[in-house]
Formats: C-alpha cells, sequence, structure tokens
C-alpha cells in the first residue's frame, strides 16, 4: 500500500506549502489573524460537491467578518481534503451488550456500529487519497474561479443565513465592501487587474495521525532538496501525539512544510518550550503553530505561562485558540456535545491571556460545517439538549452550524478590534 501512495502524484505542491509559511509569518508577528477551520473528520459516505461548497462558503464569510470588522489579513486554512482520521480517548466502545474497536476515521476503518466494520483496512487509504484529489479541485475552481470574488459576497449569504441576526450583519458588510469597490473604480483603479479582489489563497491542513499515509506522500522539492509533506500545506500533531521523543514529531521535524501542534492543560512551560524547540530549531517564522486546546475554566490559569515561556526564549510562533475539544461533554442520552458560550468563554480567555503577557493571539481553530446541523447547543438559534437528535449527522465530534460560525467570527472581531490588542506585539 505504502508503495502504491507513494507512486501516486503529490496532492499540494512545495512552493504552495512556503507561501504558506510566509502567510503565517505575518500572523507569529501580529500583523494578520489564523482562520483554521473544517470538519472533525471527513466522510467518505457524504462527500459531495455541495456540501464542500457550502463548508468554504461558511470559512470565507467569517474571514470577510474578521478581516472587515478587525482591518486584519486572515490567513485561511481549511480542515479538508484530508482530515479522516481521529484519535480516540477509548480504544473501544460498547454497543448494546458488545464492545467494539472504536471508530477511528473513515481512513482506518467504518462507522457503522458493528464488530467487522471497525476492522482497518488499508485500502481505505487510497480512498482518502482519491476524494482529496476531487475535493482540492473543487476547492481551486471555487477560490480560483470567481466564486471567492468580493464582488459576490451577497451570493455567499445562505438562505438559512440571511433571515437570521447574523445574516443581517453579513449583508451589511457586503453592502459596505460594495461601496468600496465602486469608490475605488471611480478613482481609476482597474479593478478587474486585481487579483486579490477576484481569488483567494486558501491552504489544506490535517492532523498528521496516519503516518504511512503521511510518508508515502513525502516527496522531496525539486528546486530546494528539502522533504515537504504533500497530503497538505500544513500538518498537525494532536495531544496525545506531540510527545518531542515520538514518532509524530519525528516526522514533522523532517518535514518543510509550515507544522502545528495542538497543546492543553497538561502541557508545562519547559515542555512546550522543548516542543518548540524540536519543531523549529531554526526559528523561522511562521514555520510553527502552537494550538491551545485548555477548556473555558482552565485557560485564564493555564495560558499565560506557556506563553511567557515562548516569548522568553524568543520563538517566533502562531498562537491559536483551539476553544472546542476542551468544552465538550456527553448527554443522557449519548450524544457528544458543546456549548456556544463555553466555545466564545474560552477564545475570550485566550484573548485576555495574550493582553496580559503582551503577546498576540494570532488565531482560531474551530470545527464546523456549512450544514445547520444541531450539534452544539446555544448561538443565536438558542439550540437546546432536547433538539440535539434532530440534524445530529457528525462522524465524531459536534460542531458549529454556519449560524453558529459566522456568529463567532463576529465575536472574534470585536475582539481583535476593541483596542486592547495593537499589532506588532508578538
Amino acid at each position: 500500500m505504502h508503495a502504491r501512495l507513494a507512486a501516486l502524484p503529490p496532492l499540494v505542491f512545495a512552493g504552495e506549502a512556503r507561501r504558506l509559511t510566509g502567510a503565517l509569518a505575518a500572523a507569529a508577528e501580529g500583523r494578520a489573524f489564523l482562520l483554521q477551520a473544517g470538519d472533525c473528520a471527513e466522510s467518505f459516505s457524504e462527500f459531495t460537491a455541495d456540501g464542500i461548497r457550502d463548508k468554504l462558503r461558511v470559512i470565507l464569510q467569517m474571514g470577510v467578518a474578521l478581516t472587515y470588522g478587525a482591518g486584519v489579513p486572515v490567513v485561511k486554512v481549511g480542515r479538508i481534503a484530508g482530515q479522516f482520521a481521529k484519535p480516540r480517548s477509548s480504544p473501544t466502545e460498547r454497543v448494546g451488550d458488545e464492545e467494539i474497536d472504536a471508530f477511528r476515521g473513515h481512513m482506518v476503518n467504518d462507522d457503522l456500529p458493528v464488530a467487522r466494520a471497525r476492522i482497518p483496512d488499508p485500502e481505505r487509504l487510497v480512498t482518502a487519497y482519491q476524494q482529496s484529489v476531487a475535493t482540492l479541485n473543487l476547492l481551486r475552481a471555487f477560490t480560483k474561479g470567481g466564486f471567492a470574488d468580493l464582488s459576490q459576497v451577497h451570493a455567499w449569504n445562505q438562505e438559512f443565513v440571511a433571515t437570521s441576526t447574523e445574516g443581517r450583519r453579513f449583508e451589511a458588510i457586503a453592502e459596505g465592501i460594495d461601496r468600496a469597490l465602486r469608490f475605488m473604480a471611480a478613482c481609476g483603479i482597474d479593478l478587474h487587474g486585481e487579483e486579490t479582489l477576484h481569488e483567494v489563497d486558501f491552504w489544506t491542513s490535517h492532523e498528521a495521525l496516519i503516518l504511512d499515509y503521511e510518508e508515502a506522500l513525502t516527496r522531496r522539492d525539486s528546486l530546494t532538496g528539502d522533504w515537504y509533506d504533500c497530503s497538505a500545506h500544513l500538518l498537525w500533531v494532536g495531544e496525545r501525539t506531540r510527545q518531542v521523543d515520538g514518532a509524530h514529531c519525528e516526522f514533522l521535524s523532517g518535514i518543510h512544510n509550515p507544522v502545528a501542534s495542538k497543546i492543553g492543560p497538561s502541557t508545562t512551560p519547559d515542555e512546550v518550550v522543548r516542543l518548540a524547540e524540536r519543531l523549529n530549531p531554526d526559528r523561522r517564522p511562521g514555520r510553527l503553530t502552537l494550538i491551545t486546546r485548555f477548556g473555558a475554566d482552565r485557560i485564564a490559569s493555564g495560558l499565560p505561562p506557556l506563553l511567557r515561556a515562548i516569548r522568553d526564549e524568543g520563538h517566533p510562533v502562531v498562537w491559536a485558540c483551539d476553544p472546542m475539544h476542551g468544552n465538550t461533554f456527553t448527554t443522557e442520552d449519548g450524544r457528544k456535545t458543546r456549548r456556544f458560550d463555553d466555545i466564545l468563554s474560552e477564545i475570550k480567555g485566550f484573548f485576555a491571556a495574550h493582553r496580559e503577557v503582551g503577546t498576540w493571539p494570532g488565531g482560531v481553530h474551530v470545527e464546523l460545517t456549512g450544514d445547520d446541523v444541531t450539534e452544539c447547543l446555544g448561538g443565536v438559534e438558542d439550540i437546546v439538549e432536547g433538539q440535539l437528535h434532530q440534524r445530529y449527522t457528525t462522524a465524531c465530534d459536534p460542531r458549529l452550524n454556519a449560524r453558529q460560525s459566522l456568529d463567532l467570527a463576529f465575536r472574534v472581531a470585536e475582539l481583535l478590534s476593541d483596542g486592547t490588542m495593537p499589532p506588532n506585539v508578538g
């Protein structure tokens, strides 16, 4: 299987990964903001062009809300075209009276709740590759073929968003962009020749969990001679696989893509410094992103010591907040969910910690979908536990729906523009 994958064309190219490193360098220096978003785990069974388009549209909407509201460039990175594997807290789960292997993402096994479906199948690695090819093809067509044109922002307002409060706020932004474009045209600026108004850079990322897959898609760049993992532009290690002397960090240390690591409440200042030294020994701005996942009740006390340790050692990292994974709980009927208020509270704590230490809150990392799901509680629709079953379709963890995602973007823009986070503080 390794040989079959190694013989296939790369999914992304080294030059694209280098451009992302440059964009992330601006976020590390307090001149940009990272928006990393997408599915908790992509699905083989729910793979459609409409689903990819709607997910991209929500991320583009969030990016416009952040840029327009906060006045900083937004680096847009999707959890997409490769996010097929998931680590699990338990190797097994109970279904009725039977204990079966846990679902580990469609790259590994199937989510059907029967023992035979949970047997790992190497052929799934090739299926994941093939689906990633199709996804990337659509993403490139959408982002470079007119869908992302700023003059089309009105068309991004999905019906169920356009009829909501945050949809109306987004429509006001769209009208403001229209006025700005008309003004520039009246001043004689050639809007047709300005690519940044008609296209958008959109990068892909996933957790580098299945190393057989990642290694098979690692190629030597013909221009520089450096090794790049061509399965995605950015790869990360999770809280369970970030051991400095472990196989996953060893792999990331050998590739030249931008890389990231999740860090949680168990991380000590010494550990985070050793992690930064391991993954970015040359201290290249944009190379390393640290994604915090503490939980709303732990971030105020747990994050500042890590920020100070990295600051004092002079490591140029992008700090991003994952407000999802530390705030997950299971309801009485067995569904995992998250409260929108807890998600927002952790982001506020993330900003407060950076304000305290004098560093730049460089981004957010969220799980979302373009579908009108009922998986996270609260938000503008005030989803309650009794409604979770109505449209609960996730393959693994609960995701924000489009309305909740756009509402969150407006809240983050307000935090960025409140006057307490000056640029170039990192």
